[in-house]
C-alpha cells in the first residue's frame, strides 16, 4: 500500500497574558522522518461502528481511506497540517500523518476543495460544524475511562429563559448516588465550552461524566452536579458594566488552536470563519454580558429550584476552557458572592492587580485554578499563580503534558479540578 511522504508544521504556541491570547508566532515547517509507519493500526474509538478507518498506530500516527473514484484529489485536514492521501487501483485514497498529540482531534477531509466529514468517523460539534474526530489513545487515559463502578446520569434539560425569550438547553450531570437519598443536597460546578463549540461538549468530547464517577469512586472527589450550558452565541440584553468586553482577537486565537482562530481541522475549537470571524480578518469581540445575565439571571435559579442543590456561594463552582475559561473569570470576578471556586482552563488567569478588594477576594473564594498544555505558552498564568500565592490565596496552577489547545489539555485540567472543590 503506498502512502504519500508527509510534512509536519510544528505546532503553534499560544501566548496568553492574564486575560488575552496573542497570534501565534509564524513556525517553521520540518519534514518528518520518511520510514514507512510501524504496521500495528488499529480502527480509533472514535469510528462509527464497523469502520476501520481512520486507525491509528502505536506512534500516534493516523491513517485514513476514503473512497473516492471520481476525485481529483483528496487531503486529510487534521491538526491544521493538510495530508495528501494517495489514490489507489480500487479508487480509494490512503494516507497517513504525522504523530498527533495524544487525546481528542477535529479532522475533515478535503475532497476536491470541499471540505466534508469523513463517513467513517463519529461527529462530534466543534471549530463550528458538526464533523469528524480521532482519538488519540493517551497514556494516562484511564481516568476518563468507561469502568465498572457507579455511574452518574447526564440529563438533557430544556428550560425557559427570559433574558433571550427562548428555550434554552443544558446538560447536567448528576452524581451516582443522586437518586438514591432524596433528602441529600448537593454542591453546583458550572463548567463551560470554548468558543465554536456548544453544550454537548464537555460530556462528550470532555467526558466529564466519566471522570467524575471514576474520582467519586476512588474517593477522591466529593460528589456534586455539573450544568453544562451554551455559552456562545447568545443574543438579549447586555447586563450593564459588571461584564466587560474580552478582547477579541486574543479571544478568538485562543480559541482557535494550531493553525489559528476558527481553521478547519483544528485541534482546539475555533470561532467561526477565522480571524474575526465571518465578514473577514480583524479583532472579534466577546461580549459576555448577554451570558452573564442568562447564567445568573435564569440558570442559576432554574438548576437551585428543580435540582436539590447546595444553594449558596460556598457551594457553588465556575469553570471553563478556552473563551470559557474567559467567561469564568470575568463573571466569577464581578460576582464573587456567587462563586467561591473558580477554573480557568486555557483561559488567561487572574492576577492581583486584577482584584479590587484582596481580603474580601481571600475570604470569598477558597480556590483559583490555572491550567494550561505544555505547548501552550502559560508562563504568565504560572507567574499570575505564584503571585496570588504571596497575597495569601489559595491558587494552584497546572500543566498538562505533551498538549496544546486541545482537548486531552482540558479533561486533565478536569481531573486536577474536581478533588479541590468543595472540600473547605
Amino acid at each position: 500500500m503506498k502512502t504519500a511522504v508527509l510534512t509536519l508544521a510544528l505546532l503553534p504556541v499560544l501566548s496568553i497574558s492574564p486575560g488575552i491570547a496573542q497570534p501565534p508566532a509564524p513556525q517553521p515547517v520540518v519534514a518528518i522522518s520518511q520510514n514507512p509507519p510501524v504496521e500495528d493500526f488499529k480502527p480509533a474509538t472514535t469510528n462509527q461502528q464497523g469502520k476501520q478507518y481512520p486507525a491509528v498506530n502505536s506512534e500516534r500516527r493516523v491513517r485514513d481511506r476514503v473512497v473516492a473514484p471520481q476525485a481529483q484529489s483528496v487531503s486529510l485536514d487534521l491538526g491544521g497540517i493538510k495530508y495528501p492521501l494517495t489514490k489507489g487501483e480500487d479508487g480509494s485514497w490512503v494516507g497517513v500523518s504525522n504523530p498527533q498529540d495524544e487525546g481528542f482531534h477535529y479532522y475533515q477531509i478535503i475532497v476536491d476543495g470541499a471540505q466534508v466529514p469523513d463517513p467513517g468517523s463519529k461527529f462530534f460539534y466543534g471549530a463550528s460544524r458538526w464533523g469528524s474526530t480521532v482519538e488519540i489513545p493517551a497514556q494516562d487515559e484511564d481516568f476518563y475511562a468507561l469502568k465498572n463502578v457507579p455511574h452518574g446520569q447526564l440529563r438533557e434539560v430544556l428550560l425557559p429563559s427570559k433574558t433571550t425569550n427562548a428555550t434554552v438547553r443544558c446538560f447536567v450531570y448528576t452524581p451516582p448516588d443522586y437518586d438514591k437519598n432524596p433528602s441529600k443536597r448537593y454542591p453546583v460546578l458550572y463548567l463551560q465550552h470554548g468558543a465554536g463549540e456548544d453544550e454537548t461538549g464537555w460530556g462528550s468530547q470532555g467526558h466529564a461524566g466519566l471522570i467524575m464517577d471514576n474520582l467519586i469512586a476512588a474517593g477522591k472527589a466529593k460528589p456534586f452536579i455539573i450544568v453544562m450550558a451554551n455559552g456562545g452565541g447568545i443574543g438579549g440584553p447586555a447586563r450593564g458594566p459588571a461584564a466587560p468586553t474580552a478582547a477579541a482577537g486574543a479571544g478568538a486565537s485562543a480559541a482557535g488552536g494550531p493553525g489559528g482562530p476558527g481553521t478547519p481541522g483544528a485541534r482546539g475549537p475555533g470561532g467561526p470563519g477565522g480571524p474575526g470571524g465571518p465578514g473577514g480578518p480583524g479583532p472579534r469581540a466577546f461580549n459576555f454580558s448577554a451570558f452573564e445575565h442568562l447564567l445568573l439571571d435564569d440558570l442559576v435559579p432554574y438548576i437551585d429550584a428543580n435540582f436539590r442543590t447546595i444553594a449558596d456561594q460556598p457551594h457553588r463552582a465556575m469553570a471553563g476552557l478556552s473563551m470559557g475559561g474567559m467567561q469564568t473569570r470575568v463573571i466569577t470576578m464581578a460576582h464573587i458572592d456567587t462563586f467561591s471556586y473558580i477554573g480557568i482552563f486555557s483561559g488567561g488567569s487572574i492576577a492581583p492587580a486584577d482584584i479590587s478588594d484582596v481580603a474580601a477576594f481571600k475570604k470569598k473564594v477558597k480556590v483559583v485554578f490555572v491550567s494550561y498544555g505544555g505547548r501552550e505558552n502559560g508562563a504568565a498564568g504560572k507567574t499570575n499563580v505564584e503571585a496570588l500565592k504571596q497575597a495569601g490565596i489559595n491558587s494552584v496552577f497546572y500543566e498538562s503534558p505533551q498538549t496544546a489547545h486541545e482537548w486531552e489539555s482540558w479533561r486533565r485540567s478536569l481531573y486536577q479540578f474536581a478533588p479541590l472543590l468543595f472540600q473547605r
